[in-house]
């Protein structure tokens, strides 16, 4: 009797999971309605729950999931139908949050359509004088190069410099939870992952032994996701935004560098040389930043990294993000936008 309830439950779980992402595909204005009206307070109680404790949750889900599978296995051999209607019920639940945390999400409306600005192809001379601007703006703030804060500095500056853009923007005011390091970041860097959300648990965790520039921008990218927006370019865009609004010149340093780094990796597949000669402008502390980072990064190369990028390109492209793995360097079309409204030049 107790095996048919955990497959009942197991199958209502799954079952209202792919009722959601079906109408969330399917019915026009789904998506936009739960956006709206339901996932925020899905996203301020279930975050609000797990945000209380000071360490990721997911990450210590994650080591615990692996004793108990072993003990399960174990178990099995006596109790398999224990075994298998327990597994059966956890995947359901798992799947039914991430559902209801995330995959309705990608089919909402973008943070693009809140922008007085748009797609709009631009000139190669307007990249190159936001490139111009940008590295102007990374040498303003070169003392902040090599700087790192403690963890707690990082969480309260990244939901202040949130909550700061969301005055601009309604769609990103609210409650935030606290972003967290993973305690063993090598299970991120070996996937050449500067952060990730976590759906069961409406958490953003970052990778705290990334070079330092790259946490602000990170922690800001992430806290994005928790507000139901899962485009990455637009994740890149708002932290882009989110770290100039902070009142800390860590925050506005990692939004330049990081702005600076997407828009001369797209100057640069158009007009090397001159790519080349905007960085010989960058100041030392921040070119030195940009070695540090590439020499971290480089350390994990090899087949996991591989594979990580694989499977995670093929998730995007299955949630209709079409570039894939491509599409986090896209936020560039949204900063060209943003310069010709600032008014850059």
């Amino acid at each position: 009797m107790r095996n048919r309830r955990r497959y009942l439950a197991a199958a209502a779980c799954f079952m209202a999971a792919l009722a959601l992402l079906a109408a969330a595909r399917k019915v026009p204005g789904f998506a936009e309605w739960y956006a709206v009206r339901v996932y925020p307070v899905l996203a301020a109680v279930w975050g609000g729950l797990w945000g209380i404790f000071p360490f990721s949750v997911s990450e210590l889900g994650l080591y615990l999931a692996l004793p108990a599978a072993a003990a399960g296995l174990i178990r099995c051999r006596k109790h398999p139908g224990a075994f298998l209607s327990g597994t059966a019920l956890a995947a359901g639940v798992l799947f039914l949050l991430y559902g209801a945390n995330c995959g309705v999400n990608y089919y909402s409306a973008s943070f693009s359509s809140y922008l007085p600005y748009g797609r709009e192809e631009h000139t190669e001379e307007e990249l190159e004088r936001l490139l111009v601007y940008l590295t102007e703006q990374v040498n303003s703030c070169r003392d902040q190069a090599g700087v790192r804060l403690t963890a707690r500095e990082y969480g309260e500056e990244g939901r202040a410099a949130m909550k700061a853009l969301g005055e601009k923007y309604p769609c990103l005011s609210g409650f935030y939870p606290r972003p967290k390091y993973l305690t063993v970041p090598w299970i991120l860097s070996v996937q050449q992952l500067a952060g990730v959300y976590s759906p069961f648990t409406a958490e953003a965790n970052y990778n705290n032994a990334m070079v330092p520039y790259n946490i602000p921008h990170t922690i800001c990218h992430e806290l994005s996701h928790l507000k139901g927006f899962m485009r990455e370019d637009e994740a890149n865009f708002i932290g882009f935004l989110a770290c100039l609004e902070s009142e800390r010149e860590e925050f506005r340093y990692s939004g330049w560098l990081m702005g600076w780094i997407y828009v001369g990796n797209a100057l640069a597949e158009v007009n090397p040389a001159r790519y080349m000669e905007l960085r010989l402008q960058l100041d030392e502390a921040a070119e030195r930043d940009l070695e540090a980072n590439s020499s971290f990064w480089s350390r994990y190369e090899g087949k996991a990294a591989e594979a990580a990028e694989a499977v995670n390109d093929t998730y995007l492209k299955l949630n209709d993000q079409e570039q894939g793995v491509k599409s986090y360097g896209m936020v560039v079309d949204l900063m060209l936008g943003w310069a010709e409204a600032e008014g850059i030049d």
